[in-house]
């Protein structure tokens, strides 16, 4: 726990992710020692599922999620549904994640319809299922919209990770349960846009979120993750590897832009974060934290 005593939720990270999966018990501790006491591992293809199950089975703290993403859909097999219904069996705490749509540099090679047929599937499960689902979504919010109208309502609430949308579809995205969270991420997008659209998110509906090992936020203070013994990992071509003990600076930056103290942000993202991921079934209850 690091010295403020502020709780933090890694609303939406990779940890089973290849290029830290070996060093997972390490990022987890340094997380902790900042102040990071939870988090939501997502799965992105049939690939990495038992690699999420076997983190939540060796830490308390992770909350394993199954989904197939965007980028992925191409690669699936012809059972990946039931199998992905078998590992929701199987983990009956899991939550849905990480599954979208994306229409950016790399979503553009995988055929549009094709991810809005195994997204819409996987929302449908998580509707079954009574899970939150984690969203992804790339230059496609329109899209994604429309399906949220024609298959909610999604009464498990969603989780519309690193969002950088529109500050005028907040509203609209809020009344299909959703939750915005932010990574490293919204450090890219022109601060005066970031705080119009951060203004707009009600204070019960934001969480924070590494997407580690992805989404280094452009800010001081934060550093790329380091192995044991190692004095860098690099990942290409971008450069640095994020890691969830650097969502105290998003925090700080998510303040800073909303003009309203670092600690009430951390206990309502938090509080925010043991809402969604306290469904009947989950590894805990929910926490009620003082005011």
């Amino acid at each position: 726990m690091n010295g403020t005593g502020i709780r933090l939720f890694d609303a939406h990270c990779h940890l089973q992710d290849p290029r830290i999966l070996s060093f997972a018990p390490e990022v987890i501790r340094k997380a902790q020692e900042a102040g990071i006491v939870r988090f939501a591992v997502n799965g992105v293809s049939e690939r990495d599922w038992n690699s999420v199950k076997q983190m939540a089975e060796q830490h308390t703290s992770v909350i394993p999620c199954f989904g197939l993403h965007p980028w992925y859909v191409q690669e699936r097999s012809t059972s990946w549904l039931s199998s992905m219904r078998e590992f929701f069996k199987a983990v009956p705490y899991a939550a849905v994640g990480e599954i979208g749509l994306d229409k950016g540099s790399h979503g553009r090679k995988i055929e549009f319809m094709e991810q809005v047929e195994v997204f819409i599937q996987q929302l449908k499960l998580a509707k079954d299922l009574e899970r939150p689902a984690s969203v992804h979504c790339v230059r496609a919010y329109g899209d994604l919209l429309e399906i949220l109208q024609s298959e909610g309502p999604f009464p498990a609430g969603l989780i519309l990770h690193s969002y950088l949308g529109s500050a005028e579809m907040v509203s609209a995205f809020t009344k299909h349960g959703a939750y915005f969270s932010f990574s490293g991420f919204l450090t890219s997008m022109k601060p005066q846009k970031a705080k119009k659209m951060l203004k707009m998110v009600p204070l019960d509906r934001l969480l924070l979120e590494s997407d580690a090992p992805d989404g280094f936020p452009c800010l001081e203070g934060c550093s790329s993750f380091c192995a044991p013994g190692e004095e860098s990992i690099t990942q290409e071509p971008t450069g640095k590897l994020n890691h969830p003990a650097n969502i105290p600076s998003i925090l700080s930056y998510v303040a800073m832009l909303l003009e309203m103290p670092e600690e009430e942000l951390a206990q309502a993202s938090y509080r925010n974060a043991m809402r969604i991921f306290s469904y009947p079934g989950s590894k805990f209850s929910e926490e009620v934290l003082p005011l």
